[in-house]
């Protein structure tokens, strides 16, 4: 196995680039006085400049740098007469833990480790604020910066996997603030972090720890093409050994011997990358198994960083889809009240990752069929049999750009089924029933066009205008029936998110992982790591 040794994230952070060519002395905020002041220790505005010019900010760093001395009359924010503040010190150790466990080499100032090492160690006192000791503190500010556009926003740009979430956004500024002022801070309090985040953040150093272990070894198919109950061999003893190491206590012995504690954490196991679960053991559970750990660290680290940018979850209703997972998932009030399997894009037509509101819900739906289909699908099959159309319940509409415009009229084999809903984008996607309930039954589930068909499409419409008694289960199953569309306004737009995770933490606590079915994280890898090789 190829010794993977450290994660160089590349991309540095961008507050280093222009020269400011004037320098702009900023008035003091005159309503901290002595008597109110924190510190008496203060920065001059001269030598917040000079060290603007010194370090070549750009012009949003400085001005974030200004705005925060201006709104402490230019106190010290990290030094007091007596040395490190408590927030400094929290900073500091928050700085050392990303580090450590993202081995990001980007956040480590060797300069600055050395004078805060010191600093920490060393009972200090500070009775005049000299020009090292306003740089230091300007140093630390501007490396606060840095820390959360990299720890808290993420370094990669979203548009390289076209990544078309809204990213989060955060008040860099006020973060700071609210870091100097809350004297009994709570680190996990105060991230702005979800909790899925922290879950996920764990189980990178749990994995870190497998690592070190070194007992990571590849397990062999032995003889047979899978086992099962009763069943013994090297195989077997060796499964039970990587689900110990895991933590699965379930596993409670490594005998060659497949028992049924063995079936039954197997069974438990496969969900986890997608597999059915069967309680045997085969090649695919084999395969996924034995992906290096190396390769599981990284992709941990992938979803991580998608995770940084998602934006703040809304109460209420919520539809998440995740595209690797072949999940829709419905929550409320941040609960989880429905899911069921999707079929989302080929890789040739990948799904596209985005948000929007969905607001209506059409009930035998007409499908006005995209030109590519046309011309690659149906417009071949017109000149084959000039009867296709009706055969297949479709009607010429028009003509568009010398091509038909066609649609499928309303009926059971209507490719998208009995109804859709819609979530107006410039993607052309949306959710849908599907007449084709046979590719549910598939572990991988990549097979549309883009748009998302769903399993279970009757209980989210159910579910979706449970607040309008109108709509009586009874009144969707007649508007399925219908041979014309019925459209229907949600009283309420519940807001959609389409996400690409590949690697997160369950309700149940344990960790999954999927395959990359449309290589964002290859992508994705390619902007984060450098790997020694």
């Amino acid at each position: 196995m190829r010794k993977w040794l450290l994660i160089l994230f590349l991309l540095p952070v961008v507050f280093i680039a222009c020269n400011r060519k004037k320098i702009v002395k900023i008035e003091r905020d005159i309503s901290i006085t002595p008597t109110n002041s924190v510190t008496r220790l203060a920065v001059d505005s001269l030598q917040m400049e000079h060290y603007i010019t010194e370090q070549k900010l750009t012009d949003s760093a400085a001005q974030y740098l200004r705005n925060f001395y201006n709104s402490r009359n230019f106190q010290f924010a990290w030094l007091g007469e007596k040395g490190l503040t408590e927030q400094a010190r929290v900073f500091y150790q928050l700085n050392k833990d990303y580090v450590d466990n993202f081995r990001d080499s980007s956040l480590l100032d060797v300069n600055l480790d050395k004078k805060m090492e010191l600093l920490m160690k060393e009972d200090t006192t500070f009775k005049k604020a000299d020009s090292s000791l306003a740089h230091l503190d300007l140093q630390l500010t501007s490396h606060f910066f840095n820390y959360v556009a990299t720890a808290y926003e993420g370094k990669v740009n979203p548009e390289v996997i076209q990544w078309h979430i809204p990213r989060k956004k955060l008040s860099t500024v006020a973060l700071l603030d609210s870091l100097m002022t809350n004297k009994n801070l709570k680190t996990d309090d105060w991230e702005p972090v979800n909790q899925q985040y922290k879950a996920l953040k764990k189980e990178l150093q749990r994995y870190y720890s497998l690592q070190k272990e070194g007992n990571w070894k590849t397990i062999p198919i032995g003889s047979r093409k899978k086992y099962q109950l009763g069943d013994s061999g090297l195989t077997v003893s060796l499964v039970k050994q990587r689900l110990i190491a895991m933590g699965d206590t379930l596993a409670k012995d490594s005998l060659p011997v497949f028992d049924q504690a063995l079936k039954t954490a197997v069974k438990k196991l496969q969900p986890l990358y997608g597999l059915r679960s069967t309680g045997t053991i085969d090649p695919a559970l084999l395969k996924e198994l034995n992906v290096p750990i190396e390769k599981r660290i990284e992709q941990i680290l992938i979803n991580l960083e998608r995770m940084r940018w998602m934006p703040v979850m809304p109460s209420g209703k919520m539809i998440l889809v995740n595209i690797p997972e072949y999940q829709l998932h419905v929550f409320e009030d941040h609960k989880q009240v429905l899911n069921m399997g999707i079929v989302v894009g080929k890789a040739a037509n990948k799904t596209v990752i985005f948000s929007n509101k969905l607001r209506n819900i059409v009930f035998s739906p007409y499908w006005n069929i995209p030109a590519s289909i046309v011309r690659a699908e149906i417009l071949p099959a017109m000149k084959r049999n000039r009867n296709y159309l009706a055969s297949k319940n479709m009607e010429q509409t028009g003509t568009s750009n010398g091509l038909p415009t066609v649609r499928q009229k309303p009926g059971d084999n209507n490719s998208l089924g009995r109804v859709k809903f819609l979530f107006p984008n410039s993607y052309d996607i949306y959710f849908h029933d599907t007449p084709a309930k046979s590719l549910f039954a598939e572990e991988k589930r990549a097979f549309s066009h883009g748009c998302i068909r769903l399993a279970q499409p009757v209980k989210l419409a159910d579910y979706l205008l449970a607040d309008q008694p109108d709509w009586t289960p009874e009144r969707i199953a007649k508007a399925m029936k219908s041979t014309k569309e019925i459209w229907v306004a949600l009283k309420k737009p519940v807001p959609v998110f389409i996400t690409y995770f590949t690697s997160w933490v369950d309700q149940d606590g344990r960790l999954n992982f999927r395959d990359d079915i449309y290589g964002h994280d290859q992508k994705m890898a390619e902007q984060l790591f450098l790997t020694a090789r």
